[in-house]
């Protein structure tokens, strides 16, 4: 494992990535409902906490479960209560509270105390702000809800860059128009991430998932030493395995 990096929680993961997730960058996970978001930041939370390592868990989503830690602990039941200790979950209910709870990680966290970050997922709540501004169309409202999705962006990226914890959001997706050619040859539908661009700049790292026809591929879209390249995987009760790569 590279000093610079930390586990995925998944060998095959790790593999991939060549060591695990970046200390000092944002890594972007985009998808799908279903595609495998959360379940992979269930599995880095669980093997940061099984070191006995502090993990700081932003769900804005109800994706926690500690059902899938213990089913992820598996043969290891013995840390389940030690691994939920470790995690500390955040649970903001709008955007401003988002924004509050990066001020005070941004002022407060320090890598001695905490060696992970997630925020799943960083879109929901910022989705719900734009969506209430496009209804008023007022455009300065909309720019402030983008400007302050970047700000947001700012503060977590000072914190992995600050302090080397590295911190892991998961994004959701919408599905572009398809044209109708595509739709008789019944070719996949294709989707962005939402709040594209700002995620793009903020990101050194973005994975994407996909979940099609029940074929589960993870594809490395941007990284800054690696060449874009993907791994189809499934889902277990441990984690993730994989069942092929390119």
């Amino acid at each position: 494992m590279e000093k610079n990096k930390i586990s995925a929680g998944s060998y095959d993961l790790n593999k991939f990535l060549f060591g695990g997730y970046e200390k000092d960058i944002i890594t972007t996970i985009y998808g799908p409902g279903g595609s495998g978001k959360s379940n992979l930041c269930l599995i880095v939370a669980v093997s940061q906490a099984k070191k006995g390592n502090k993990v700081i868990y932003i769900d804005t989503e109800g994706g926690f479960s500690s059902d899938r830690i213990k089913q992820i602990l598996d043969d290891e039941s013995d840390k389940i209560e030690g691994v939920l200790n470790n995690i500390l979950i955040l649970k903001p209910t709008n955007f401003k509270e988002q924004k509050e709870a990066f001020e005070t990680l941004n002022k407060k966290v320090k890598s001695q105390e905490i060696s992970l970050i997630i925020a799943d997922s960083i879109a929901m709540l910022y989705r719900l702000e734009l969506g209430d501004a496009i209804k008023t169309q007022d455009d300065y409202e909309i720019r402030l809800v983008n400007r302050e999705m970047a700000e947001q962006l700012k503060l977590l990226n000072e914190i992995a860059r600050k302090q080397s914890i590295p911190v892991v959001v998961t994004n959701q997706v919408y599905t572009e128009f398809q044209s109708q050619e595509d739709f008789k040859e019944g070719k996949e539908k294709k989707v962005a991430m939402v709040g594209g661009d700002l995620l793009k700049y903020w990101s050194k790292c973005i994975i994407e998932l996909k979940n099609y026809k029940g074929k589960r591929t993870l594809l490395l879209k941007k990284h800054r030493s690696m060449p874009e390249k993907e791994m189809q995987f499934e889902i277990t009760n441990q984690g993730i395995r994989r069942k092929g790569w390119i």
